[in-house]
């Protein structure tokens, strides 16, 4: 299972990677295994600004559905479009090409209270 270094985490296994005000939001690699074969990727939130820890869409797999949720607060400036065609994309490569949304952030501050790597491999193991 990858952990990505550069990222950080929610307990709820969604990743955040931070350039400048940007940032983008995916689901981690636990996560992915956890559903199993993705099937669909829904995000109805593009141009919307949402809070910390509110869902910004829905990720569909064989045998389940489940809210995917803002590791922080911010505005959703973009859905990443491969994963209309491509949803399995987020079990192949889900810290690559399978990152869900693009987000401009509302305050950085909100980021001290994610976890970082060696904290995310802790909680995933326990």
């Amino acid at each position: 299972m990858k952990i990505q270094e550069d990222c950080k985490y929610t307990k709820s296994h969604e990743w955040i990677k931070v350039e400048g005000d940007e940032a983008y939001v995916g689901v981690s690699d636990y996560a992915q295994q956890q559903l199993g074969d993705v099937v669909f990727v829904e995000v109805e939130t593009e141009g919307e600004e949402l809070d910390k820890e509110e869902a910004f869409g829905t990720i569909e797999a064989v045998k389940t559905v489940s809210d995917i949720y803002m590791p922080v607060s911010g505005e959703v400036l973009e859905f990443n479009k491969k994963l209309e065609d491509n949803p399995e994309l987020v079990n192949k490569d889900p810290y690559g090409d399978a990152w869900i949304i693009k987000i401009k952030l509302s305050d950085k501050a909100e980021l001290d209270d994610l976890m970082d790597a060696d904290a995310y491999k802790k909680e995933i193991e326990e």
